[in-house]
């Protein structure tokens, strides 16, 4: 879990333009450069968010419901996430 990190993304102002994304910090030790990304071409878009280290990209809403059913901690979804990465077998 120390190798990796949270990292909340925002594209825009909306609930939906907000990304929680686990990163691995081997590949990026300072998180996900979020400019560079904007200049992602959007065909390239998954690509570029894999070979920046992130290892699970989800939406709010996807965290929300992720909290409802009980599998993540809202205190710790650090945590609770890298453990639910771990048991589907993303790391």
């Amino acid at each position: 879990m120390k190798k990796t990190a949270l990292q909340i993304i925002e594209f825009g102002n909306l609930p939906e333009d907000q990304f929680y994304c686990l990163i691995n910090l081997n590949i990026s030790p300072d998180g996900m450069n979020i400019e560079k990304l904007r200049l992602t071409d959007p065909r390239n878009f998954d690509l570029q968010f894999r070979e920046s280290g992130c290892l699970l990209m989800l939406t709010e809403d996807e965290i929300e419901e992720l909290i409802r059913r009980k599998e993540i901690d809202r205190d710790s979804i650090h945590e609770s996430l890298y453990k639910l990465a771990r048991q589907e077998g993303v790391i």
